[in-house]
């Protein structure tokens, strides 16, 4: 199976996955949509479940609802899968950054790769080179 990476993580009108995308050397599924459609939400579903065999997670101050981090959860404890969690701390406070922390905790304990890094190239040399 060739590799794809899912594109999970905050949404809100952020642009961290063009910027990501334009890194990558793996193929990947960015899931964002102008008009989100339950049509929609069934493809990320076969696409995410079906295709990507990794799954990314970019989490930053941005988020408005905490559903991906209940996905990257989720991703870990699957089988076949293969999680990365990257949380950009900009903009958390200090309390929001050590719970993001557990979380990082949870999903290196479960075999993942969690980190919290400004860098959001990190999250591109993790995927090209441990991925390609």
């Amino acid at each position: 199976m060739k590799n794809r990476v899912f594109l999970g993580g905050t949404c809100a009108e952020t642009t961290w996955r063009d910027k990501l995308s334009a890194a990558l050397d793996v193929d990947y599924f960015n899931p964002v949509v102008e008009d989100w459609t339950p049509e929609c939400q069934a493809y990320e579903e076969v696409e995410k479940h079906t295709y990507c065999n990794i799954h990314l997670y970019v989490i930053t101050a941005d988020m408005i609802g905490v559903f991906s981090i209940a996905e990257a959860i989720e991703s870990v404890m699957t089988a076949c899968k293969q999680t990365v969690f990257h949380v950009i701390p900009e903009g958390f406070s200090k309390s929001q950054l050590k719970s993001l922390s557990a979380v990082c905790e949870m999903v290196l304990k479960h075999g993942g790769i969690a980190y919290i890094d400004s860098d959001l190239h990190r999250s591109a040399r993790v995927l090209n080179y441990c991925f390609k």
